[in-house]
C-alpha cells in the first residue's frame, strides 16, 4: 500500500500547488481569468471538509476511503480496508500511517503539493498553470509541480455549476496515470483538532525511496 500512499500524497486534492509563485504559462483569456477567480474564492471559503474518495490506476485498479479537511493545514486521508494504511498532516508534515504495524514515515510540508491547498488561500491563477480547458459543465485546469515522487502533472476538474473539486488525474514521471474522484460531500462540519492527532505510541519509519 505504500505505493498508493505516495501518489495521494503527491497530487491529492497539486489539489495542490495553488499557491506557489506561478512559472511562466500561457496568457488566460478573460474568461478563463474569472472562472479561476471564482473556483479559487470559492474553495478559499470552505474551512471544513469531508467526504469519500475513489483512486483508480492505469491498470483498473481501484481502491476507496475517506477523507476529512480543516483550513489551515489540517487533513485526513483513511483507505478503506483491507489498506491499513493513512495519511495525516497537522501542519509541520504529512505523515504516512500503518495501523497494523503501528509505524509513521513523513514527508516536509514543503515537498508535498497538497500544502496550498490547505492555506488559508487557493489562488489557481498563481499556480504552476499549464493549460485550461473550459466546457459547458467542467472547467479542467493542468498545473505542473514538483513532489516526493519528481515532476508531476495533475489535471483538476471542477463543477462549473458548484465550483467544487470533483476529480483530478495525476501523471507521474515515469507515465503511469492514477485519476482521484472525491463523492459525498459534506462541507462546514465540526470536525475537532483531535481528528488529526498522531498515535506517539506509533514507531518512526523512514520513507519509501
Amino acid at each position: 500500500m505504500i505505493r498508493l500512499a505516495t501518489a495521494i500524497l503527491a497530487s491529492v486534492f497539486c489539489a495542490l500547488a495553488l499557491a506557489q509563485p506561478a512559472a511562466a504559462q500561457r496568457t488566460l483569456t478573460p474568461d478563463e481569468e474569472f472562472a479561476l477567480q471564482e473556483i479559487s474564492q470559492h474553495n478559499s471559503e470552505i474551512r471544513t471538509m469531508a467526504g469519500r474518495f475513489v483512486q483508480i490506476d492505469s491498470q483498473g485498479g481501484r481502491i476507496e476511503g475517506t477523507f476529512w479537511l480543516k483550513r489551515p493545514n489540517m487533513v485526513r486521508f483513511r483507505y478503506a480496508p483491507p489498506s491499513r494504511e493513512e495519511i495525516i498532516s497537522q501542519g509541520s508534515g504529512f505523515y504516512v500511517i500503518d495501523r497494523e504495524q503501528r509505524t509513521q514515515y513523513a514527508y516536509a510540508q514543503e515537498h508535498v503539493p497538497l500544502r496550498q491547498f490547505l492555506g488559508d488561500t487557493v489562488s489557481l491563477i498563481n499556480s504552476n498553470l499549464s493549460d485550461v480547458v473550459m466546457s459547458e459543465t467542467h472547467v479542467s485546469v493542468m498545473i505542473t509541480d514538483d513532489s516526493p515522487i519528481g515532476t508531476v502533472q495533475v489535471s483538476l476538474i471542477f463543477d462549473r455549476a458548484s465550483l467544487d473539486l470533483v476529480q483530478w488525474s495525476l501523471i507521474e514521471p515515469s507515465g503511469v496515470e492514477t485519476t482521484f474522484s472525491i463523492y459525498d460531500i459534506q462541507k462546514g462540519v465540526d470536525i475537532p483538532d483531535q481528528y488529526f492527532r498522531i498515535d506517539p505510541t506509533y514507531r518512526s519509519v523512514n520513507a519509501p525511496n
